[in-house]
């Protein structure tokens, strides 16, 4: 049985590639502080024999004793709400800590995935985003703290790679929303999910008029798992196409929901992005992986677990 490490594996996307691991046969060492992740998020883990959780910091180090084939580092605070309220262990997760993931790795003789977003493309002027664009980032904004953390954490897992010969991976991943987003971490969906649940007004700020293209998180862990497994070592985009405003959304979670909320619009976030749309045709080529779930099946499902949760 190989063994996994996934740190930040009690958050939204942690907890369910502990799940996929699982079901794949590995050993699963899940990694977390709880600074922004949830215990109840792998709760129905806890009781089987192939899976272990341990609290630490990895900004402080990373320990994990026996054999270990694979390293995901997932840890960091991801939406805007968190990032701007922990900004120095942010970036510190994408420095500190990768480091000490990286470490770790070539401790063990293990590969190593980097969990990158479509943040390090900042407000793109390219359209749709592909992996060659070196982006447009404000490295003094509000948002730079995540966005500078996860290009630093990319360098450092290409420079592991040519000075240690490290087997590195690095996923580049784009808007994700499904069960287990919490209904506070101030990103769309579950803004407007829990918004919406509750009758009180959905909040879009700015016009409603930027765009972001929203994948499923079961078809997200389905591409990580398959870029685990690859040779490939440049820079992937995992995330679904399909564009659409986010006021578009917001209508749709309202015919959704059957709320009779109203829209209410306020000041366009500094540095927020106007658009964000990936180009997949790596991840189609290389890793024969698109997006299934559409928009209306994920977004049930998405709205089934608010409910029994708020």
């Amino acid at each position: 049985m190989k063994t996994v490490v996934i740190t930040g594996g009690a958050g939204f996307l942690g907890s369910h590639l502990c799940e996929l691991f699982l079901r794949k046969n590995y050993r699963v060492v899940c990694i977390d502080n709880l600074l922004t992740g949830d215990k109840d998020n792998i709760a129905p883990l806890l009781c089987r024999k192939a899976f272990v959780f341990m609290k630490q910091d990895i900004v402080k180090g990373l320990r994990v004793p026996g054999p270990v084939d694979l390293v995901l580092h997932f840890a960091s605070p991801a939406s805007p709400v968190d990032y701007q309220e922990h900004p120095l262990e942010t970036m510190l997760a994408g420095s500190a800590g990768t480091h000490h993931c990286l470490e770790l790795a070539c401790m063990k003789k293990a590969s190593f995935l980097l969990a990158s977003t479509s943040e390090v493309y900042g407000d793109p002027l390219v359209h749709p985003q592909i992996e060659d664009y070196w982006g447009n980032v404000n490295p003094i904004g509000v948002r730079s703290v995540y966005d500078e953390a996860k290009r630093f954490a990319e360098a450092m897992t290409m420079a592991y790679r040519r000075v240690r010969g490290l087997d590195t991976k690095i996923v580049r991943i784009f808007n994700t929303y499904g069960p287990r987003m919490r209904a506070n971490d101030g990103r769309a969906i579950p803004n407007f999910i829990s918004q919406a649940l509750k009758g009180k007004p959905i909040t879009i700020y700015g016009d409603g008029t930027q765009t972001r293209s929203f994948c499923y998180v079961s078809d997200l862990v389905d591409g990580i798992y398959r870029l685990s497994r690859s040779a490939f070592h440049q820079p992937v985009n995992i995330g679904n196409p399909r564009e659409m405003t986010l006021r578009e959304m917001a209508v749709v979670v309202k015919k959704m929901t059957g709320s009779k909320s109203r829209l209410i619009f306020k000041p366009f976030p500094q540095d927020d992005p106007r658009q964000r749309q990936p180009n997949i045709s790596r991840a189609r080529k290389i890793l024969k992986w698109g997006p299934k779930v559409g928009l209306e099946e994920g977004l049930s499902a998405t709205v089934s677990w608010f409910r029994d949760h708020i």
